[in-house]
């Protein structure tokens, strides 16, 4: 095989990887589930395309059907992520903090990390008596509609709230701020109070409050979240008690985080 062949055959071989990875990013936490036409037409794909990479995905473990024939994500993915160096880092780092959290607050207490324009779930505290979120370890939300996303692009900056209006913000609930002016406000406010609110934005009956956790260079490198259900959750005690903990998180994480 001459050097123009063998690069010729790396180039396929990526656009086969790229468009296989492009099949996974079509999930989300509020459709984990999707049949073929859909995964078809959110990654531009033609159908018997999609099905093939499907097939490979499916035996490699990253998807599985469900039982209504649908596609979703399989646990192989997931065991990969707790590989992740830094998130491993950040969940051992998080712990007490969380588990001090949820002594506090017996709310849902979780540890997210962004993902691209996404919020990524990696670690949660909840009780017996805590809120049922629809979102669990491992999924992804869009950071317009999570607290925890928007600490993400409060101190992310221009570009990754330009990447996010650029795909559009989707609604979820009647209250979901889908106008890109009335976000950067919400952000603006979120920067001056330190935390970030969101109340029946991802799910009804559903408010969460978070604060940005620092690596030792400054960056924002995960966020804390109390989630609780909106008409009894304080805002204003856990805010306090949310932004404390990921103070105390910040100044104990090791250098290089």
């Amino acid at each position: 095989m001459d050097g123009e062949t063998k690069q010729l055959a790396t180039t396929r071989s990526r656009s086969v990887l790229v468009r296989g990875l492009s099949l996974l990013d079509a999930f989300s936490s509020g459709e984990p589930e999707l049949t073929l036409a859909e995964i078809a037409r959110r990654t531009g794909l033609p159908k018997p395309t999609a099905h093939r990479l499907l097939g490979d995905l499916m035996e490699w473990g990253a998807v599985e059907k469900s039982g209504s024939g649908s596609y979703r994500l399989a646990t192989k993915l997931f065991w990969l992520g707790q590989l992740v160096p830094v998130h491993r880092v950040l969940r051992e780092a998080a712990l007490p903090h969380l588990e001090r959290l949820h002594e506090v607050s017996r709310e849902n207490v979780n540890l997210a990390v962004p993902d691209s324009f996404y919020t990524l779930f990696v670690e949660r505290v909840a009780g017996r008596d805590s809120v049922p979120l629809a979102t669990r370890v491992g999924a992804r939300m869009p950071s317009h509609c999570a607290a925890t996303g928007k600490v993400f692009l409060a101190w992310g900056g221009r570009e990754r709230f330009r990447q996010l209006v650029s795909v559009g913000l989707t609604r979820f609930t009647p209250r979901t701020i889908v106008l890109p002016g009335l976000l950067h406000r919400d952000l603006a406010r979120t920067k001056e109070r330190g935390v970030a609110v969101t109340y029946e934005e991802a799910e009804a009956g559903v408010a969460a409050v978070a604060a940005p956790v620092h690596g030792r260079d400054g960056r924002v490198v995960a966020a804390l979240s109390v989630t609780g259900r909106a008409q009894t959750l304080d805002l204003d005690r856990f805010g306090h008690a949310v932004r404390a903990a990921a103070s105390a998180m910040s100044s104990s994480l090791p250098s290089g985080v």
